[in-house]
């Protein structure tokens, strides 16, 4: 389904991705933000229970810092799938936060072989001689059939991605991409009206997208992209506070007020199969 100016969809299942932890943020932030495999199997079974369909993980070491690690990505894989079965899509991030370059972010997917990943294109493409390996890499996920997600943070890149598939360089039919509306700086509050560049009429349709915001009008602006045909992303990777600017008591209550809120309207929370589905 694809945004019509002033058009709503109709109510259909929706997915709500859980992003508890991001690479930045410790428990200085929050007590309860995840650091460990256990604390996320944890997290992801409080989210099931919220609505949640997929979990957004980032594996910390033992100082709490950002690691594209095999077996802490499998550590933390193992105790999820303890905790929920298969119900949540488990994806990792191929996320650098400046400190790998995209031969390591690559092999980091190429060893774990996870159910979906997310991929940034401005960190994988660094420049135009990138392409044929990043190509390479993207045959190699679809033979193993591991779901990318493409984060895109300007409609440049939305542009940009489009152009990729249109050359064979992305060689997946349906493509998931996740609008940022945002920045990870200090004090970053997104509105909806930032999503309204991305959906504008000139720019490409992607089957399968997701939005994400910062700050206390998350909520707001992952709703707006769910009636306009989207679906949803909130956690403490990007915010920590609730619509009202209380701090959230953990994930699983973002997730619950996002969930609640589609319900108002019609909507449901779309499980992971169903998630599956529309990302096959």
């Amino acid at each position: 389904m694809f945004f019509e100016p002033g058009k709503l969809t109709s109510p259909r299942p929706v997915s709500i991705a859980v992003a508890p932890n991001g690479g930045r943020r410790t428990k200085a932030d929050h007590p309860a933000l995840p650091m460990t495999a256990k604390e996320l199997a944890h997290v992801a079974s409080l989210s099931l229970d919220a609505g949640a369909s997929m979990i957004h993980v980032h594996a910390r070491d033992g100082q709490g810092r950002h690691v594209l690690d095999a077996d802490a990505y499998r550590d933390i894989i193992r105790a999820i799938e303890d905790a929920v079965g298969d119900r949540l899509v488990i994806q990792i991030t191929s996320e650098s936060l400046g400190i790998y370059d995209p031969s390591e972010q690559m092999r980091v997917v190429r060893e774990v072989k996870p159910e979906a990943v997310s991929l940034a294109l401005r960190e994988l493409l660094p420049s135009k001689e990138s392409e044929k390996e990043f190509a390479a890499f993207l045959l190699w996920l679809r033979k193993e059939k591991i779901a990318p997600q493409f984060i895109l943070y300007t409609p440049a890149e939305a542009l940009w991605l489009a152009d990729l598939q249109t050359r064979g360089v992305v060689p997946f039919e349906r493509l998931s991409a996740l609008y940022v509306l945002g920045r990870y700086t200090v004090g970053q509050t997104s509105t909806p009206a930032d999503l309204l560049p991305f959906l504008d009429g000139a720019m490409p349709r992607f089957p399968h997208w997701t939005t994400c915001a910062f700050g206390r009008n998350e909520a707001a602006c992952v709703t707006a992209g769910a009636l306009l045909g989207g679906h949803i992303r909130v956690g403490f990777e990007n915010n920590l506070s609730m619509h009202d600017g209380r701090t959230a008591s953990g994930n699983d209550e973002l997730v619950g007020f996002v969930r609640d809120n589609l319900l108002q309207y019609g909507y449901t929370a779309a499980t992971a199969d169903e998630l599956r589905s529309e990302m096959a």
